[in-house]
C-alpha cells in the first residue's frame, strides 16, 4: 500500500475584477501577480483620460494591437525622432 504525499499549490488562479468584470486566469502565481498588477495600473491610466481621449487611446491601441509590425516601426520612427523635430520635412515645428 502506497501512500501519497499531498501536493499544496494551484494548478490555476482566476482575477475578477470588481470595477469593470474582466476575468483573467492564470497558472502561476508571478503569472498572477503581473496580471493584477498590470490591470490595476490600466484603471489608474484610465481613470485619468477624459472620454475623447479613451476613444482616442482605443483607436489607436486597436490599430497597433491589430499589427506588431506597425508597433515595432512606429516604436523605431519615435526613437529616430529629435526633440523639437516635427517630421514631416516642413521645417515648421508644432
Amino acid at each position: 500500500m502506497t501512500t501519497e504525499t499531498p501536493v499544496y499549490g494551484w494548478d490555476q488562479a482566476v482575477f475578477r475584477c470588481g470595477r469593470c468584470g474582466a476575468e483573467h486566469t492564470t497558472i502561476t502565481e508571478a503569472d498572477y501577480l503581473t496580471v493584477v498588477g498590470a490591470h490595476r495600473d490600466a484603471h489608474a491610466v484610465w481613470d485619468r483620460l477624459n472620454p475623447i481621449e479613451r476613444s482616442g487611446l482605443a483607436s489607436i491601441l486597436r490599430t497597433i494591437l491589430s499589427a506588431p509590425d506597425l508597433a515595432v516601426e512606429l516604436l523605431a520612427l519615435a526613437d529616430r525622432q529629435q526633440p523639437g523635430v516635427d517630421g514631416d520635412g516642413d521645417g515648421a515645428d508644432r
